[in-house]
């Protein structure tokens, strides 16, 4: 059996190595634009901010380690055409082309930047953040520069903020939406991240979407909402990825509101052709309808899925929940399911409590402050959960996510143990606290 992989993200390279691991004997054939493979993009902004000392301490397998697996990598490719009768695929590698056939096919082409539509985003000094050699570009920008504005307050745009910040530079964060991670966030508890930021030098711009960018051959200014003039040396875009579909379409895929329809074996329309990663739609947990989920944990995921389905196996991928933390200087922040903006907007009439806990023993020495805020839906099943905290956020995410996946309500959960020491944790854990509070809106 032939498998040719296109793209070497976190999709492609987990699937290669997962169907490696199942298949001893498959030939396996990755596909990639990249000169790089095996690295996090969410490493980044971490190593911008110079808490990663390099781009080369993020790549953790080279394309020497995956031959040695029996994973022929292939980079700096472009895939140009996808014929799912005759079972090919052709792409260009240094102006020359070649045709491959298949037997299985994965795409796994992920998102390419969103550039919003305004004069300016061609000038020099303008920037997307999405590979290492991107990072690489703007590490290298950062040494002449003293301000710079990102657009875009979503994660990595905040992580990619606050790195500049840490780098010296006078630096601001702008949303042309009017709170932060709206995706993730209600807007009381973005205002906390807000204040945190602000507190750390950084300018916040909310609800005025740059409109244009301003120099002479290279970046100077920024105009927000055709008023507001800011001095910017760089700009980073952190507007988000849209799915890369070409091949999919040219393949035949059937393609959804957003990215490639998969059933939940990641099997597309066209028969031996899988989809994986952010060029795929996958399936709300709580509701049931399609989302997209463009998180690396989820690809991953799926690429277990694809490689054992491919193997005969027929794994199913799980609903998604979108869960989410991330940390910028002291203060983590995640969350998990619906905000109540959210719910509302899909027909969820939610019951909402916010409470402030602290995530040691009060009497215990360093105890930080936590704020909680959970979702339940009118019959009090949990739909959501957002917290902020300077310690033991992702852990506390990741038991709201296995609560929310296993349908509990806020009353099962408030009887729950849970264990304590003084320093980890209050002796009734904050969570408890926070779905007694709501629990008592039912009574």
């Amino acid at each position: 059996m032939k498998v040719v992989i296109v793209g070497g993200g976190a999709g492609g390279i987990s699937t290669a190595s997962n169907l490696r691991k199942i298949d001893k004997d498959c030939e396996i054939i990755v596909l990639t634009r990249d000169e790089k493979v095996a690295y996090s993009p969410c490493a980044i902004p971490y190593v911008l901010s110079g808490t990663i000392k390099s781009f080369d301490d993020i790549v953790m397998r080279t394309t020497e380690d995956y031959k040695k697996k029996g994973i022929d990598v292939i980079t700096e490719v472009e895939v140009t055409a996808v014929d799912s009768e005759k079972k090919t695929v052709t792409y260009e590698s240094k102006s020359k082309e070649k045709t491959i056939k298949y037997d299985k096919l994965v795409l796994a082409t992920g998102g390419k930047p969103f550039v919003p539509p305004m004069d300016g985003v061609d000038l020099d000094g303008v920037y997307q953040i999405r590979t290492i050699e991107d990072g690489i570009k703007v590490q290298e920008a950062m040494k002449d520069a003293k301000s710079a504005i990102v657009t875009g307050a979503g994660l990595i745009g905040i992580e990619i903020a606050f790195a500049l910040k840490k780098q010296g530079l006078n630096v601001t964060l702008s949303e042309m939406m009017p709170q932060i991670v709206p995706r993730s966030l209600d807007k009381d508890m973005s205002d906390i991240l807000v204040e945190y930021l602000e507190s750390e030098g950084i300018n916040v711009v909310l609800g005025k979407p740059i409109t244009k960018l301003i120099g002479d051959k290279k970046v100077e200014k920024a105009c927000f909402d055709d008023e507001e003039l800011v001095d910017a040396d760089m700009v980073i875009l952190a507007t988000g990825v849209r799915a890369e579909l070409d091949l999919a379409r040219m393949a035949g895929c059937e393609i959804g509101r957003w990215a490639i329809i998969t059933n939940r074996h990641m099997e597309t329309s066209v028969e031996d052709v899988y989809a994986v990663g952010d060029c795929v739609e996958s399936k709300d947990l709580i509701l049931g309808s399609n989302t997209i989920s463009q998180l690396g944990t989820t690809a991953v995921r799926q690429s277990k899925a694809v490689a054992r389905t491919i193997c005969g196996w027929r794994s199913n991928f799980n609903p998604v929940l979108n869960s989410m933390v991330s940390k910028v200087g002291n203060l983590e922040f995640g969350a998990v399911g619906y905000t109540s903006s959210f719910a509302q907007q899909n027909r969820i009439r939610p019951i909402v409590q916010k409470i402030e806990a602290l995530t040691r023993a009060r009497y215990y020495p360093n105890a930080k402050p936590m704020d909680i805020k959970v979702i339940c839906d009118s019959e009090g099943r949990i739909i959501g959960c957002q917290i902020i905290a300077e310690e033991r956020v992702a852990e506390r995410i990741d038991t709201m996510t296995l609560a929310i996946t296993e349908g509990l309500t806020c009353f099962e959960l408030s009887n729950m143990e849970f264990a304590y020491a003084p320093p980890v944790s209050m002796v009734t854990d904050p969570l408890i606290l926070a779905v007694e509070e709501v629990s008592k809106k039912f009574s």
